[in-house]
């Protein structure tokens, strides 16, 4: 038989790049790969309503919202992102029988990154023929109990999105290589433009896939392995189609399925801006070891030790593999010396970058992970006793606990706590009660959810118009206006209370005054250092505690609230 053209020989073999034998996966990799899925669905789709909403998943909610009601989708290249997370979210609302934007709630939202994050974790069966089935499997489990893998997906931003489907670009790379084809070729390119239409970000992790793959052939070189020039990896006639495949994903989902061609025009004039906002942007800006810190060590008194420096030192242990004489059963050292080089520039690249935000580390700590795997294996097998192969298992085990005790306190115990390392400018548990005091008000008014309610602030209250959004007459003003009528409910800063005050008593004629008084017990806040206060006319107050009084003696719960629509939902009454 002949040599087949366009693969790399390896020298001494006849064996195309890279060849590792298919073997049946072994039944204790299949119980680490089952017992990984089972954990990754258990850590991340209970409770997915128990956390507030971010104010970015609230605003990516309207956008959600606008699209299930019929408004379409058009890409904006200054907010937002791109438009896969919302396209995703479609069926998870048709599911749940929501056809309105008031009828969805947190649960909706989070179950689409929770399944993608654990058909993240399910994705590694398709690496058990490059890092081995064993590597691939215990990688399996560090991703599905992994606390920022666990926190993140279950967070409606495009992070774990993306982390998949770059993933899934490395798995269509890596089964090219081995038997190239169309249909890998074609599910490269798919990923790509799912990449390109999920994140801006997207062109960082594809060039350090490039780079990455240069700097593999390179150091190839210098061990004597004779290495092809680009055609000799990808056929053109597979390079064109997927290439093809990228374009046409990316496109349908930027122009709103050709409804909104611009939108492909500004899915290229976005890069622009956003590198403008990564030098500029000084709000986000954190130093060049921002990453490093949160995966190591977070310091926070009276919560669990914060840190994934297993992860990070089994990473370490498995690029070092794919160096080593020594091997890693069934795993490719070619993919290892890959990965190993795709994750550090990842890490330099997003470590440069002075705009950080903590779900930026998910696509670096997949890396990781992916050489965490095989790292354990090697760690055992080079351990020269079987007393020594017991204790560096059973600390490895111990280690991975703890990451399992960690994902389990950071997405429940400590969900919005600005001690968990993962919480960023998060919305504080006080929403709730915020709105609940406004629907429990709306109860003793007339109109009910139609009751009229005046806020009143400078500053950015996302993501209080998705809790809200069940009330018909919220009207948003960034300043105290004079001449407007006042409305029975008015919700400010503290920094609008003196112009407020100045409207409510100075200006209005005697006679003309009605009291307004204070509807929260205690100090309220929607997020860190931004205070809300709440008002109510005093006749909406003393019906308020009539209504409440005559409940209380009678034994009685709160009645709903009577409206035309339905109140808002994801949120406790």
């Amino acid at each position: 038989m002949g040599r087949r053209r366009g693969l790399l020989k390896i020298p001494g073999s006849p064996a195309t790049l890279p060849r590792v034998e298919t073997t049946p996966i072994p039944l204790r990799a299949t119980g680490v790969f089952l017992a990984a899925i089972l954990l990754a669905a258990a850590f991340r789709f209970p409770g997915l309503a128990l956390r507030p909403l971010h104010a970015d998943e609230a605003v990516h909610a309207d956008k959600v919202g606008t699209l299930l009601e019929g408004g379409g989708y058009a890409y904006d290249p200054s907010e937002y992102h791109g438009p896969t997370l919302y396209y995703l979210t479609l069926p998870s609302a048709w599911l749940r029988g929501e056809r309105r934007y008031v009828e969805v709630d947190e649960v909706t939202l989070r179950a689409v990154p929770a399944a993608l994050g654990v058909a993240l974790v399910a994705a590694h069966l398709g690496a058990g023929a490059f890092l081995g089935w064993t590597g691939a499997a215990l990688a399996a489990l560090l991703a599905a109990s992994s606390p920022a893998m666990v926190f993140y997906s279950r967070y409606y931003i495009h992070e774990t999105p993306l982390v998949f489907f770059s993933f899934g670009v490395l798995l269509a790379a890596c089964a090219y290589v081995r038997k190239p084809g169309i249909v890998p070729a074609l599910l490269a390119g798919a990923c790509v433009g799912l990449m390109h239409a999920t994140k801006e970000t997207a062109p960082l992790a594809l060039g350090c896939m490039l780079v990455a793959l240069a700097l593999t052939l390179l150091a190839d070189r210098g061990r004597g392995v004779t290495v092809p020039k680009a055609s000799g990896i990808v056929r053109g006639r597979d390079a064109l189609l997927a290439l093809l495949a990228a374009i046409l994903v990316s496109g349908l989902l930027f122009s709103s399925f050709l409804g909104h061609p611009r939108g492909v025009v500004d899915s290229v004039r976005a890069y622009g801006i956003y590198l403008d906002r990564a030098g500029t942007a000084s709000w986000h800006f954190h130093p060049w070891d921002y990453y490093l810190r949160l995966l190591i060590h977070f310091p926070a008194e009276g919560t669990p030790l914060w840190t994934e420096s297993l992860i990070l030192a089994l990473a370490g242990i498995g690029w070092a593999a794919g160096w080593s004489k020594g091997s890693v059963p069934g795993a490719d050292p070619r993919v290892l010396r890959f990965l190993g080089f795709y994750t550090l520039l990842m890490l330099v690249l997003y470590s440069a970058v002075p705009y950080k935000t903590p779900w930026c580390v998910l696509g670096v700590l997949h890396g990781m992970i992916l050489l965490a795997g095989p790292g354990a294996v090697f760690l055992v097998r080079t351990a020269r006793s079987v007393a020594m192969k017991a204790l560096v298992c059973v600390l490895l085990v111990s280690a991975a606990a703890h990451l399992g005790w960690q994902a389990f306190a950071g997405s429940f115990r400590f969900a919005a706590d600005p001690r968990n390392p993962y919480v960023y400018a998060h919305t504080g548990t006080d929403v709730f009660e915020i709105v609940g005091r406004l629907k429990d008000l709306a109860r003793a008014h007339p109109d009910g959810l139609s009751m009229p309610i005046q806020v009143i602030s400078r500053e950015n209250l996302w993501p209080l118009p998705f809790y809200l959004r069940g009330f018909s007459r919220v009207a948003w003003w960034n300043g105290v206006s004079e001449t407007a009528p006042n409305a029975p409910v008015i919700v400010a800063t503290p920094d609008m209370e003196e112009a407020l005050v100045r409207k409510l008593y100075d200006l209005p004629a005697p006679g003309e005054r009605e009291l307004y008084v204070s509807i929260f017990e205690r100090p309220v806040s929607l997020r860190p250092r931004v205070e809300l206060r709440g008002y109510a006319s005093g006749t909406l107050w003393s019906e308020f505690r009539r209504l409440e009084a005559d409940r209380l003696l009678a034994g009685q719960p709160s009645p709903p609230v009577s409206s035309s629509s339905p109140g808002p939902t994801g949120s406790p009454e």
